[in-house]
C-alpha cells in the first residue's frame, strides 16, 4: 500500500492483487516452468508449440 500511495496510483486498480496477497491463492506445486518453456527460452524459439516433443493432432492423443 505504501508503494501504491507513493506512486499516486489508484488503490481500486490493485484491489485484486491486494486480496490475493491477503487471502492467498489456490494451492499449486510451485513455479511451473516446464521443460517445453525452458527449451523455448534456451533456444530462442518464438512459439512453445515448436518445442513439444510429440505432435498434437486430433487422432494422435498419446505419444
Amino acid at each position: 500500500m505504501d508503494r501504491i500511495r507513493q506512486h499516486d496510483l489508484p488503490e481500486e486498480a490493485f484491489q485484486w492483487y491486494l486480496d490475493l496477497r491477503r487471502y492467498g491463492s489456490v494451492p499449486h506445486s510451485g513455479f511451473g516452468l516446464g521443460i517445453e518453456r525452458t527449451v523455448t527460452w534456451l533456444c530462442g524459439i518464438h512459439h512453445i508449440r515448436e518445442t513439444i516433443p510429440y505432435p498434437r493432432t486430433i487422432k494422435r492423443v498419446y505419444p
